[in-house]
């Protein structure tokens, strides 16, 4: 039996141009600068290492690629703490050597989106510091939340909410002769000030970020909090102070997904529509949404909001059939009433690597098990419609590091509370490219220079140059996958259909001609279909899906 997917949810549709645009299917891979790949030699990655690797992205077959934060930073969370939204670090670069990344990005036919940080900036940004010098009240300190204290002296914060990297919410001031002062807001760190959106300024400012952006080439944003930005005008105390350090749906609701964030992305919309109609060109905007539902989440990409927001519901659910199913089928539902396509994730830079999470075992850092579950949820990911974002290093099957010493650790996590437990250096350690031993390719260091998080020596199994050589490697199974994805009409945008299957056995029909079927079971099952896979996660003898198996078949599967 077949049940059809998605259904109408009731919110207006976008017009059919906007169904044929280019990212309702992208296959995008996350560049996280940092780790990629290091041209000068000091142990950092680049973007002239970036723009080096940009034909071995091109050979995998992805459609674009979306580069972490590279602009002038403390780095106090690498990047993401801006002092500057219309430049370059040195520590990566400059502009000269970004607009030759965009060149050659274009030559290849790679699409660039940026990772923009809204919701705060960083404590040295020329805006902060100028709301510090200046006077409680002043036009400066109304671009961020500043606020009296409570108790004697003001000596207790504003109110009780939490930091998401632990610890309070607000930080006090001082001024130049050692008085205590006013309150400030963050909820990251005491590095990363919160913006106050309600002052016009702020948008008007980020407006004028977008078109620097925009006019050097880009083609669109990665948006980060994207349900941040604004806070409850009142800052009242929360019911539940404690639920930014636990889960994402369980965030202050005081703090995130208030309703005026949506006039900000309209605005945004607007300015990328005006380019568009310049050149003909779609610039995309894409968000990091955490909010509790679905439904919450398809608001962000209404008409005239979003164009994609990450859908990562399928990164946290468990490895089971029923899960899956549940899942893919809520975000299809929700999603089709907005004309938009669901935005697939399986990992990011801030999560533990999929094989790892895939091992079933707390501390085992992924191999076996964790392998074929990774390759066989990547098989589902690049058959389901929509876009999907890779993160860098899982087309190489990189396992969470898990053993890096507490001395090495600069996540800011770790910093603030002390615990290793959502500590995510482990998942950012720079890639290997080659060789035997650290750096394995990724620099050539100069002075006794090291990579910036220590590379363990298993690494040299995940190489790159070893996956290119080896047609059953994870790199293998991503470029055949993509390839497929481009050429079959069934693939890529559109809806899905259920297939009856065992217990633990998912199976998804594409365009009445593609099925993709998971076994999420211990133990092999009859295939769904007859005949031999077109395309599979694991060896997949004719008839048998094997365990912890993905499997592509192509034919004629009408709905009935």
């Amino acid at each position: 039996m077949l049940s059809t997917l998605p259904a109408d949810s009731g919110l207006p549709s976008r017009s059919a141009a906007a169904r044929d645009a280019w990212w309702r299917d992208a296959v995008i891979y996350q560049v996280y600068v940092r780790s990629f790949l290091d041209s000068t030699g000091d142990g950092i990655g680049d973007l002239a290492g970036v723009r080096a690797g940009l034909p071995y992205l091109r050979k995998l077959g992805v459609d674009g690629i979306w580069l972490s934060p590279f602009y002038p930073s403390p780095q106090h969370d690498h990047g993401y703490d801006v002092a500057d939204y219309c430049g370059v670090d040195p520590v990566y670069g400059d502009l000269a050597e970004f607009d030759r990344l965009m060149a050659d990005a274009r030559r290849l036919g790679l699409r660039v989106l940026l990772d923009i940080v809204p919701n705060h900036c960083s404590s040295e940004h020329p805006w902060f510091r100028e709301a510090l010098a200046a006077a409680p009240g002043s036009a400066a300190r109304s671009r961020f939340h500043f606020a009296p204290g409570r108790g004697p002296d003001g000596a207790e914060p504003p109110n009780n909410w939490r930091a998401m990297f632990g610890g309070p919410a607000w930080s006090r001031t001082t001024g130049p002769d050692g008085t205590p002062g006013e309150w400030y807001l963050h909820l990251f760190t005491p590095e990363q000030p919160d913006l106050n959106w309600r002052d016009p300024a702020v948008g008007d400012d980020f407006e004028q970020i977008l078109r620097f952006w925009l006019d050097r080439g880009v083609d669109g944003f990665r948006i980060d909090v994207a349900a941040g930005l604004f806070k409850h005008p009142e800052l009242p105390d929360s019911d539940d102070p404690e639920a930014d350090e636990r889960a994402r749906d369980a965030v202050n609701q005081l703090a995130w997904n208030q309703p005026e964030v949506h006039g900000v992305w309209r605005r945004w919309r607007a300015v990328c529509e005006e380019y568009t109609a310049r050149d003909g060109h779609e610039r995309l905007l894409v968000g990091e949404v955490s909010v509790p539902t679905a439904r919450e989440h398809a608001e962000y990409v209404r008409p005239d909001e979003l164009h994609q927001a990450f859908f990562f519901d399928l990164l946290s659910a468990p490895w089971d059939a029923d899960a899956f199913r549940s899942t893919i089928s809520e975000a299809m539902r929700d999603i089709a009433g907005t004309g938009s396509t669901v935005t697939w994730v399986l990992n990011n830079h801030d999560q533990v690597r999929t094989v790892t999470r895939y091992a079933g075992e707390p501390g085992v850092e992924g191999s076996g098990l964790g392998a074929a579950r990774a390759r066989a949820a990547a098989l589902l990911m690049l058959a389901l419609p929509g876009a999907a974002y890779v993160y860098q290093g899982e087309e190489l099957g990189l396992p969470e590091v898990l053993d890096l010493p507490d001395e090495v650790l600069t996540d800011p996590i770790f910093r603030r509370t002390g615990s290793r437990k959502h500590v995510r250096d482990g998942c950012r350690v720079p890639l290997p490219w080659s060789g035997h031993a650290s750096p394995f390719g990724f620099t050539q260091a100069a002075d006794g220079a090291r990579p910036w998080l220590p590379q363990p020596e298993w690494f040299a199994e995940h190489a790159t140059d070893r996956a290119l050589a080896d047609t059953r490697s994870f790199w293998h199974l991503y470029r055949d996958g993509l390839q497929l994805r481009r050429s079959l009409p069934q693939l890529g945008d559109g809806t899905l259909r259920w297939l009856d299957a065992p217990p633990q056995v998912l199976a998804v029909v594409r365009g009445d001609g593609l099925v993709c079927a998971v076994n999420f079971g211990s133990e092999p099952v009859p295939a769904p279909v007859p005949g031999a896979p077109l395309l599979a996660s694991g060896p997949c003898p004719d008839g048998v899906l094997p365990a912890a198996t993905a499997a592509w078949w192509t034919g004629e599967f009408p709905a009935p």
